[in-house]
């Protein structure tokens, strides 16, 4: 028996990648995935950035039923790759880097990334392996409450390759930001890619060599 069927219905308290401590009820997972609501939302996190789940009884912290309808229902059981896919199309909120949200719509999902669509950050590649949860919208909700005029179903032409390594070769000699540039050499012109290395030139002209492994989110400002 699965050991997390034991806390299935039950409030529980989950370590993510980062230090982010998340508190509700465990409502569905499968085998790489879970699925909490809060009380206010539900959160579909990857097995991959959880250091550990527990059963948390809390006085304080109590969820009223019936909760709201569960957003991305699979049926056959729910999964990871499933998830992203039933999500494509549909507003929702990752969190990727730190405590900061990228809001907008999948668009894509391929071997080892997915193509997002943000009106802030246009098309961005998000990394499978880095992840940490996502949030689905309440229907008819949109991010920054902006018009469907300003989110295109269509996003990018981008020719798209079906490995991360693979798309970021042909984004060479383009201007990129890697991680949303929470590192001032995260950011330059993306020269070449080889053996799982990117080679980007910053501004200051020095090449800083990137292990396509560790990069987590990738868009282009032009």
């Amino acid at each position: 028996m699965d050991p997390l069927k034991t806390l299935l219905g039950k409030h529980v308290k989950m370590e993510i990648s980062g230090g982010t401590t998340v508190q509700g009820v465990l409502v569905d997972f499968g085998l790489d995935i879970v699925v909490i609501y809060t009380g206010k939302e539900y959160l579909y996190v990857p097995h991959l950035h959880i250091h550990y789940i527990k059963r948390h009884t809390n006085p304080s912290f109590e969820i009223a039923s019936p909760f709201p309808e569960v957003p991305l229902q699979e049926e056959s059981g729910i999964s990871y790759r499933k998830t992203l896919l039933n999500a494509k199309g549909r507003f929702v909120e990752i969190y990727v880097i730190g405590n900061k949200s990228i809001h907008g719509y999948i668009t894509n999902v391929f071997n080892d990334y997915f193509v997002f669509y943000s009106p802030v950050y246009k098309a961005m590649l998000i990394s499978l392996n880095h992840l940490k949860w996502l949030t689905p919208y309440q229907k008819n909700i949109t991010p920054y409450t902006l018009g469907n005029d300003v989110l295109p179903v269509q996003p990018t032409s981008l020719s798209l390759q079906r490995s991360l390594e693979e798309q970021l070769k042909k984004m060479e000699g383009q201007l990129v930001v890697f991680d949303l540039g929470d590192h001032p050499m995260k950011i330059g012109l993306l020269k070449r890619v080889q053996n799982n290395i990117a080679e980007l030139v910053t501004a200051g002209g020095d090449s800083i060599y990137w292990k396509v492994i560790h990069l987590k989110t990738i868009h282009s400002p032009s």
